[in-house]
């Protein structure tokens, strides 16, 4: 079966009006695509483009495909952390856009393109698909060499909460699925992000360059069943915790075979740099910090500290599973001091 026999669609998403989005789902196991919505427009990349830029690295290292601690240390920082320095360093010293070229013809891309010839240093800015970025992913877990697969794999399967700029990057697929989930994410354009208008005189481009950009990429269940894309642009200045939310709503609508889904109830926070932390007080270590105004998963809340902020009070601790830790029920929820329907902690 090929990405354009008979998909099918994922038109009953309830895809925000302002958001664009290219969606695919594939499983491994039938063989065959679940969803797919725009699978074959092209966004510009942000950091999904990481996995190209590794693969090419390793592609003519057999066969033993070694990687010396220098390599390992960036490489590690890249795919788990989402480090663009890393990125960019492979990205001078092995050609710029001639990955991209050389990638396209090794893993038979179709909807793939170099970053505008006026920006060649823009690796952010390569143009790629939803239904690509499953080829990718279906080439490293079924076509690579084992020793590729697992060393990539295993990075994959192992991100940090945090990337190197202190974006949290545990939206989409790492927010809704559990234990068994890989990810490589994208951000791009978002206020204090890395390369935050670093390119002021947008170049014409095959994909939007204005909008901002927020991909949600990976693997979904025991032994990497399912293959889950999904590229968004959002509107310029969107708040990053607004997008946060919309991609992972989005990401929870989605048919995933073999997927385990966090349990727990979705609530909004409010706020600005909430703390989560290691127990239902303010004693306990800081564990993270929340994206401005996103919607989070509770499984549960604990009485702690009182915490009184006008107009809002509460000794109740509200415990996020995705963070391991306590958020004060003041900045979360319709303002009650309790969360309703949601359990006591055992």
């Amino acid at each position: 079966m090929t990405l354009r026999d008979e998909l099918p669609t994922a038109g009953d998403l309830a895809v925000p009006s302002d958001v664009i989005a290219g969606i695919a789902v594939f499983d491994r196991q039938t063989g065959g695509f679940v969803q797919q919505l725009n699978a074959d427009l092209p966004f510009r990349s942000a950091s999904v483009v990481k996995l190209l830029i590794v693969l090419d690295l390793l592609w003519e290292r057999g066969p033993r495909y070694e990687v010396d601690a220098a390599d390992q240390e960036r490489l590690e920082v890249m795919l788990r952390s989402s480090d663009d320095d890393a990125a960019s360093y492979y990205w001078e010293q092995r050609g710029g856009s001639a990955i991209v070229d050389r990638m396209i013809d090794r893993l038979g891309l179709t909807h793939t393109a170099g970053p505008p010839v006026s920006h060649p240093g823009f690796w952010g800015y390569v143009a790629i698909t939803a239904a690509d970025t499953v080829r990718i992913y279906q080439y490293l877990l079924d076509r690579a060499p084992a020793p590729v697969r697992q060393y990539v794999m295993d990075l994959l399967h192992r991100p940090t909460r945090y990337g190197t700029d202190g974006f949290d990057q545990y939206f989409g697929i790492a927010s809704v699925f559990d234990p068994d989930f890989s990810i490589k994410q994208g951000w791009s354009g978002f206020h204090g992000s890395s390369g935050y208008q670093s390119d002021r005189a947008k170049p014409e481009a095959v994909v939007d360059l204005v909008s901002d950009a927020l991909h949600t990429t990976g693997t979904v269940g025991v032994a990497d069943r399912s293959i889950v894309s999904v590229f968004t642009l959002h509107p310029a200045g969107t708040p990053y915790g607004k997008a946060y939310t919309d991609v992972t709503r989005l990401t929870r609508e989605l048919t995933v075979p073999g997927a385990v889904r966090t349990a727990g109830s979705w609530v909004l926070t409010t706020g600005d740099g909430v703390r989560v932390r290691s127990a239902p007080n303010t004693s306990g270590g800081i564990l993270g910090h929340l994206p401005s105004g996103v919607e989070v998963l509770v499984s549960g809340q604990a009485q702690g500290e009182l915490i009184d902020a006008p107009p809002r009070s509460s000794n109740w601790w509200a415990y996020l599973p995705k963070y391991g830790g306590y958020v004060t029920n003041v900045y979360i929820g319709s303002g009650a001091p309790k969360l309703p329907g949601v359990p006591v902690c055992q």
